[in-house]
């Protein structure tokens, strides 16, 4: 019998719970108490907003960042869903790339403002009455600033695999459908993880906008850290900007220790790589969801059901574009289908002319060409600038797992750090030692939107595969030589998604960056954003929409003639395999 105890004692152990699942538990219980709150407070009264008004009163700021919270893991979660769907059929057919990449190009040009203008009364008349249109609405702002960004990610991904990973789906004969689960998802899902913590950084640049929404003469204010930030301004109370400040990075370091962390640590097993890359990043989380046994028994049913999914034999759809079947009638097609685009695009335009020509001069359209060149030349001189200071770190960083490890709460902080709260300083600053406006404006338009090209910088690092660097250090190639002959060309594509959508952010923040406000001082700078944020305020509807058509040109350019050939080059003579 004494020889049997210890059996019994560790079948008892295996049986009762561990601390994993204990605190596994508290998790998932407060994930379903958070899910149920959401439902509660989206479903009350529109009129509920305004009988409970904003106030400063820092005891509020906990439940203001778990509102915030909601909305952000919302907008990622159908920015995902978007990514996917989007980026698959930009990817796999030239003749939906054609369209759906331009039209990319100038979403995320278009400002949150133009997109706020369009859709608000939509989700309010939606569901009219009700606080659920205004938190829709608010979602759909934020999920316009995020949702760009994972996509060029998950397309550049997609075109960039390398051909010997094309040929074994061939020779395993997955359909369309198998193949995307099982290398176009997971090949993408480094440098998509990465790119996901900086759109969700990034939303944070325009959370004061989405949750403060103007539709006529009435204002919705919901409750959350961007509307609190932008009352303390107002207010010109620089405490509880501060108070906003620390609860901003708490909820910061709960996104990084509870989501993104694991993520990281989860999808470097997804790397491109024929050896072991050495140090892996870890995750207390990813490791309390692989040792509690309450969560593996709830993720039994979830794992059953993407296993079929993943597994269905779809039948295989025609690719579009592919000009394999016949030569001659895939020729005449695409003579069809560019007519079509063409025709469409210049109806659109018809109708956006004839609009305008209603309503303003040549002389308007003359001026927001002009501020438009004098804001293209702000936004060559700041990525330059961005992009010297940090690709070499993003590479540093992202080549020192460990380090990235500890770097990343810090960068998706300053990632997340509004603009605006840094607007008084800047404004007391330029006011206080008399300095152009016209210069030091300029540095907060890519004040939220340098951190794309680091984050993706540190991605492409991260994911360089350790067979390269292995046989670098063998030919001894250091110096100069290892940048441009081995690191920047392994690193370009990624450089190129973060460059794009630090560029178009950039365009997109020269709306809130060349007007600046503290109190009753305002300084403003001439340029194309403030052409667009002074006709916004003066409710001047027709040179709103003339700012922002002139603002989708000039990023649409400058993307076709400069990022495009450069991503096609890198694409067509840097791809590995």
């Amino acid at each position: 019998m004494n020889f049997q105890r210890p059996s019994l004692l560790a079948a008892r152990q295996s049986i009762l719970p561990s601390l994993w699942d204990l605190i596994a538990l508290l998790l998932v219980v407060g994930a379903i108490v958070l899910i149920a709150y959401g439902e509660r407070v989206t479903t009350l009264p529109l009129s509920t907003l305004s009988a409970t008004p904003m106030s400063l009163d820092p005891a509020n700021l906990p439940i203001y960042a778990l509102r915030t919270m909601l909305r952000m893991l919302l907008a990622i979660i159908v920015s995902l869903i978007f990514t996917f769907i989007y980026a698959a059929i930009a990817a796999k057919s030239r003749r939906a790339e054609m369209v759906m990449i331009p039209i990319l190009d100038i979403l995320q040009s278009v400002p949150i403002l133009g997109f706020l203008t369009f859709t608000v009364t939509f989700f309010l008349n939606l569901f009219p009455g009700s606080v659920l249109g205004a938190e829709l609405a608010s979602v759909f702002a934020i999920f316009t600033s995020q949702a760009w960004n994972m996509t060029f990610s998950m397309y550049q991904s997609m075109r960039s695999q390398p051909k010997d990973l094309e040929e074994a789906t061939k020779s395993f004969h997955l359909t369309n459908w198998q193949r995307f689960w099982r290398l176009d998802v997971p090949f993408a899902m480094p440098g998509l993880v990465w790119n996901t913590m900086m759109s969700m950084s990034g939303g944070w640049f325009f959370v004061v906008a989405s949750e403060a929404i103007t539709v006529g003469d009435t204002t919705i204010t919901l409750p959350g850290i961007g509307s609190y930030v932008a009352l303390a301004i107002k207010q010109q109370d620089i405490t509880a900007v501060l108070y906003a400040v620390i609860a901003m990075l708490l909820v910061v370091i709960l996104y990084d220790q509870l989501l993104f962390r694991p993520l990281v640590a989860w999808a470097d097993k997804f790397r491109f790589e024929t050896t072991s890359s050495g140090t892996e990043p870890t995750s207390w989380m990813l490791d309390l969801l692989r040792r509690a046994r309450a969560i593996r028994l709830l993720l039994v049913p979830f794992k059953w059901v993407m296993r079929l999914v993943w597994d269905l034999r779809m039948p295989a759809l025609p690719r579009l574009g592919s000009g394999k079947a016949n030569p001659e009638a895939s020729r005449v097609i695409d003579w069809i289908w560019i007519a079509i685009v063409i025709a469409g695009a210049a109806y659109a335009a018809y109708l956006s002319v004839e609009y305008l020509r209603a309503n303003i001069g040549w002389a308007d359209v003359v001026t927001a060409v002009v501020d438009g060149f004098i804001t293209l030349l702000r936004v060559i001189v700041l990525m330059a600038i961005a992009t010297i200071i940090w690709v070499p770190i993003g590479v540093w960083i992202g080549l020192r797992p460990k380090l990235s490890e500890k770097v990343q709460p810090l960068a998706q902080f300053l990632a997340a750090f509004p603009a605006n709260i840094a607007f008084p300083v800047v404004v007391v600053l330029i006011v206080h030692f008399n300095l152009s406006a016209d210069i030091w404006l300029s540095p907060l338009m890519i004040l939220g939107t340098q951190w794309y090209i680091l984050f993706n910088v540190i991605a492409g690092a991260s994911a360089f595969p350790s067979d390269l660097k292995e046989a670098a250090s063998s030919f001894h190639i250091k110096g100069w030589r290892w940048w441009f002959k081995v690191i920047l060309p392994g690193i370009l594509p990624y450089y190129i998604t973060g460059a794009i959508t630090a560029s178009g952010g950039s365009w997109n923040a020269s709306i809130v960056a060349e007007v600046a406000s503290w109190g009753d001082t305002q300084l403003t700078t001439r340029g194309l954003g403030s052409y667009i944020a002074n006709a916004t305020t003066a409710g001047d509807f027709p040179r709103v929409v003339l700012g922002i058509a002139v603002m989708c040109i000039f990023v649409t350019l400058f993307n076709r003639l400069f990022w495009r050939p450069l991503y096609a080059f890198g694409e067509r003579r840097l791809r590995l395999g």
